[in-house]
């Protein structure tokens, strides 16, 4: 059974996308940006903004039944990756007992110049415990 999570922002039905789903015990979140509401948190620092995002994925899997724990992959696109030390750093703030396959990508840029990073995450619930 498929069950669509909502972040409840214009996008979600102007592109057609959820910012999560999930499909029995596996969730897959979309690609999260700095982006509360109007605003972009942490111009021009991109370890803010990848704290700031996994607190928004946090809220996604949970919205799923599901925890960082539960996070088996990330997936980071920053558009400078000579700061992949500070983008590291957070994501090892989150993840340095869980240890989820990662990769960190750099790409050209994002739809508003101010965003450094997006990121992806799939979780996988142990249903048997």
């Amino acid at each position: 059974m498929r069950h669509n999570i909502s972040s409840n922002t214009i996008w979600e039905d102007r592109i057609g996308y959820s910012r999560a789903v999930r499909v029995g015990n596996v969730i897959e979140v979309s690609g999260t940006t700095a982006v509360d509401g109007d605003t972009i948190i942490g111009q021009g620092n991109i370890y803010a903004q990848t704290k700031f995002i996994f607190g928004k994925i946090g809220k996604a899997l949970t919205d799923a039944g599901a925890g960082m724990k539960d996070v088996v992959r990330t997936r980071m696109f920053v558009t400078d990756i000579s700061q992949s030390d500070e983008v590291g750093r957070a994501h090892a703030e989150y993840f340095h007992e869980i240890k989820p396959a990662a990769s960190m990508i750099e790409v050209k840029g994002f739809i508003h110049p101010d965003l450094l990073i997006e990121i992806e995450v799939t979780a996988i619930i142990d249903i048997e415990n």
